[in-house]
């Protein structure tokens, strides 16, 4: 990016190659994870560093050169990162502890998928609010990449879903993740079915990343002692509030997937256990977009409309 602003800041353009320093290695990109705190970067809201900078956090790709003081990591070999600014790219030099082995049985493309929205889902699921059997969920956004990948792990600790989707054409695919119930609604008016399907008590925990527009409506969806799960500041916060009005000794609490992940041995934990849920069948990835490096502004473009399903890649 160029400049802060609208997706057309992004452009395609020529740099050296990076050379690897110590701990380092030098990753040739096969697709590179599209995330929406990208777009929060490109409109200037994080990173306000002086541009141009290359952007994007996520991706997969294999080893071709190699700096000095590392011994773990080997030319040729498959790897996947979260967290690494630059990876719209070609070519990225990447500290080795912040890289995850690829199996075998994963391919790059499915790595690239799961490390930043995966890792936050099993965050949110397990660490953050772990589910308990028979637990009841709701969960926003439940066909886009993220809210069927939490839909999932749900499912997979016995938990019980209720998916908002913002339109019809989107219910099928959150029953598919496994939800439960799917509510159709694209402002706030959601509580009073959410309590209707709850026999009035309410939901254990929501995740909410929708911004401003949900959250009453999804405190007002919370039980007594219910635990409100909020994140995603690109679309806003909910601005200040006394916290002695939140209702029913609710819980709230900005969740930040790097607590998860915070040690290279946390990390590749918790990747391990998502590649052996793909590899098992029990978790399945779903790709809603491909695009060529030089379309990443209409990658963006894409996202922001709300229009698509699942997870955006670009392939350099």
């Amino acid at each position: 990016m160029h400049k802060p602003g609208e997706p057309e800041v992004l452009e395609l353009v020529e740099r050296k190659d990076p050379i690897p320093g110590i701990g380092e290695v030098l990753v040739k990109v096969t697709a590179a994870g599209v995330n929406f705190m990208d777009t929060g970067v490109r409109r200037g809201m994080f990173w306000t560093e002086p541009d141009p900078k290359i952007i994007g956090v996520e991706g997969a790709g294999s080893i071709v050169a190699i700096g000095k003081g590392v011994d773990d990591f080997q030319i040729g070999q498959r790897v996947a990162w979260v967290y690494v600014p630059g990876s719209y790219a070609e070519l990225i030099a990447i500290p080795t502890s912040a890289l995850v082995p690829i199996p075998d049985e994963i391919d790059d493309r499915t790595a690239a998928s799961i490390m930043m929205q995966g890792l936050t889902a099993s965050h949110f699921t397990t660490d953050f609010y772990p589910i308990q059997v028979d637990d009841i969920a709701l969960v926003h956004a439940a066909a886009g990449g993220l809210g069927m990948l939490i839909t999932q792990i749900v499912k997979l600790r016995g938990g019980t879903v209720i998916g908002r989707v913002s339109n019809e054409s989107k219910v099928s695919i959150a029953k598919e993740a496994g939800a439960d119930h799917v509510i159709v609604d694209s402002g706030g008016n959601f509580a009073d079915e959410v309590l209707r399907l709850t026999a009035g008590e309410g939901v254990h925990v929501v995740y909410d990343g929708s911004g401003p527009a949900t959250f009453q409506a999804s405190l007002s969806s919370l039980r007594r002692s219910g635990t409100f799960c909020w994140f995603s500041p690109v679309l806003g916060g909910p601005g200040v509030f006394d916290i002695s009005t939140l209702p029913k000794s609710v819980k709230i609490g900005y969740a930040a997937f790097m607590d998860h992940v915070h040690t290279p041995e946390l990390l590749r934990l918790h990747t391990k256990q998502l590649f052996d849920w793909v590899i098992e069948g029990k978790l399945k990835i779903r790709i809603g977009g491909i695009y060529p490096l030089a379309e990443a502004s209409q990658a963006h473009a894409d996202m922001e409309s709300r229009a698509t399903i699942g997870k955006l890649l670009l392939i350099p």
